[in-house]
């Protein structure tokens, strides 16, 4: 691990971002997760998030994607056609950006009833923007290097195991060319061998010029791939 941060224009801003939550089965009781926190992602980095498990690192992630609203603060993504804050985007605009822009490999294995493996993952590289012969073909590569055996492809996933899930979710997030990467503890289903795989896969993504931005909770993973740490408890509000 490294603790230089790239000169690069960083690609993902992060700047003064808060998040709370309202608990509503707790008579509306206010949860406040984040607090101004702030930081930057460039080409060619790996930033990981870290803290203990619910100080708000998969809470920012999903900001970081859309999927949560940012109430306060800035998220800017830097992209072909300029800058987007995500805080103020309307959702079509974040809806392009998850096309062409974010990749994510979330905890969890999202994906149609009954549509094979191979065209889950394929799938996802044509929606990246892969023509699609290359989606097919670099569908069978991550498949084979993760591990997949060839007589599960025509298969769909939610037959499979917690693991095997986990490497159709990782084939799928890192399929496509996008140049902000998203990884919520990609590894933490995976053995020692596949861990190494993707190891290897986020170095590739990183070598290619990918900003990255993940959580690992698994701390050879982390240590083997990061570029800088942010600790997010130093933005915990106070108890």
């Amino acid at each position: 691990m490294t603790s230089n941060s790239s000169s690069a224009t960083p690609l993902l801003e992060v700047a003064n971002v808060s998040k709370s939550f309202t608990m509503h089965l707790h008579g509306g009781a206010r949860r406040d997760v984040l607090r101004a926190i702030s930081f930057t992602a460039a080409p060619g980095e790996v930033v990981t998030l870290g803290g203990p498990s619910g100080a708000g690192k998969s809470s920012l992630l999903k900001m970081i994607h859309g999927d949560y609203h940012c109430p306060d603060g800035a998220i800017r993504i830097r992209h072909d056609d300029g800058v987007t804050d995500l805080a103020s985007a309307a959702p079509r605009r974040i809806l392009a950006l998850r096309r062409h822009v974010i990749g994510y490999v979330s905890q969890f294995l999202r994906v149609i009833p009954r549509v094979s493996t191979l065209d889950v993952v394929a799938a996802a590289g044509r929606e990246g923007g892969l023509a699609p012969d290359v989606a097919s073909e670099r569908a069978r590569t991550l498949l084979t290097m993760l591990n997949v055996p060839g007589h599960l492809w025509a298969l769909p996933p939610a037959t499979f195991s917690g693991g095997e899930q986990q490497r159709v979710n990782i084939a799928r997030g890192l399929i496509a060319p996008r140049p902000l990467l998203l990884l919520d503890e990609p590894t933490a289903s995976l053995d020692a061998r596949n861990r190494a795989v993707v190891v290897e896969l986020i170095r590739e993504k990183q070598r290619a010029g990918a900003a990255i931005v993940g959580i690992f909770h698994d701390e050879d993973v982390r240590d083997a791939v990061a570029t800088r740490i942010v600790d997010v408890t130093r933005f915990a509000p106070a108890a």
